[in-house]
């Protein structure tokens, strides 16, 4: 429902592009605090650290893991625009959980509020992702957007913290069977049994099972409640049960998790790429106890059946077919190698 660029105004085009360049570097860090920060919290901790096995990241697997206190959790809301005061009782952000000094000092055990400057919230402050940084071990989701309270000019500030997501699961499931025509007027029109269907595919959808924990699943309820605006947002959820980050955007579902790679696959990758063995490894991975490890990305697309038929007629819901596929792997450079671009490395349907 959001807006292609080419349909935007000049200033709504300014916009945008800050939007995305803001939300590359918002990624990068979180990458990094999600996946490496975590997994060497595991090692100087003494803990084995388990890597995702290959069909963990197929469509419609289950990825189930003891919940650790390593691993760093958060949601994040990147918003291109400000969210509608309508959705307040579904995206939970009031006065009392707006970031001013004193909500920081009520609502966490952080001693961030003695040093609290309000200037730190806005994006384009120096030091704004040190203090995402910090903000992220509070609980529920933190919540940036365009600065409401500035008419003339784009700021995007961390408006709001500790931003609970409550929208039934039912709900959000009968919204997406109705935006795909899959039910008319609720979602147990064609009965319970569909019903249930439905809501299991949401989840699909949104490229988890249906069992998966509270977090990724407000996560997924909040990306299909920002569907209804006009604009595109992101939303980055990190979960100790999957190991792995999760992004939601006008682009559809990633997913970004720790690789260990032997040094056959790092010779064939640096040839490849016309670099040495050591060029490659501290370009593009993270050294380990007598292993190397880099961040892949999973790129997953839309299927027929959970896009909007071109008819824009009824159709029958056949739970057998998938609503996902996987369109593209990517092995990420380290966040220092600026001038490198992400390589394709396709690795989850592999043998080897």
């Amino acid at each position: 429902m959001w807006v292609f660029r080419e349909r935007l105004s000049y200033y709504e085009k300014l916009r945008r592009s800050l939007y995305e360049i803001l939300r590359d570097s918002l990624e990068s860090r979180l990458m990094r605090i999600s996946l490496i920060d975590s997994f060497y919290k595991f090692t100087e901790n003494g803990v084995n650290y388990r890597f995702l096995d290959k069909s963990e990241l197929k469509p419609k697997s289950i990825t189930k893991e003891q919940e650790s206190e390593l691993f760093n959790t958060f949601i994040v809301i990147f918003c291109e625009e400000s969210i509608s005061p309508q959705l307040k009782n579904y995206i939970r952000f009031f006065p009392e959980n707006k970031l001013i000094k004193k909500n920081v000092e009520f609502l966490s055990n952080s001693p961030l509020y003695k040093n609290f400057n309000r200037n730190l919230k806005y994006f384009d402050q120096p030091h704004f992702l040190d203090f995402i940084e910090k903000l992220l071990d509070i609980d529920y989701a933190l919540l940036i957007q365009q600065d409401p309270t500035i008419k003339k000019r784009n700021r995007f500030a961390l408006t709001h913290f500790h931003v609970k997501i409550d929208w039934p699961i039912a709900d959000a499931a009968e919204d997406l069977a109705k935006r795909l025509r899959y039910v008319q007027n609720s979602l147990y029109e064609k009965g319970d049994k569909e019903g249930w269907a439905l809501q299991k595919k949401l989840f699909e959808y949104y490229g988890c099972h249906h069992t998966v924990g509270g977090r990724r699943t407000a996560g997924l309820i909040a990306a299909q409640l920002l569907e209804k605006m006009g604009f595109i947002s992101t939303i980055f959820v990190s979960s100790s049960e999957s190991r792995s980050m999760i992004k939601y955007s006008e682009r559809g579902v990633s997913k970004f998790f720790l690789i260990h790679l032997t040094n056959k696959q790092i010779s064939a990758l640096a040839q490849k790429e016309a670099m040495g063995d050591e060029d490659f490894i501290s370009s593009y991975l993270y050294p380990a106890n007598g292993y190397h490890v880099g961040i892949s990305e999973a790129v997953y697309e839309h299927t027929e059946h959970s896009k909007m038929p071109e008819t824009g007629k009824l159709r029958r819901l056949r739970p057998a077919y998938n609503w996902l596929r996987l369109r593209d792997e990517f092995l990420h450079p380290r966040g220092t190698s600026l001038n490198l671009r992400p390589i394709n490395y396709n690795w989850i349907y592999t043998t080897e």
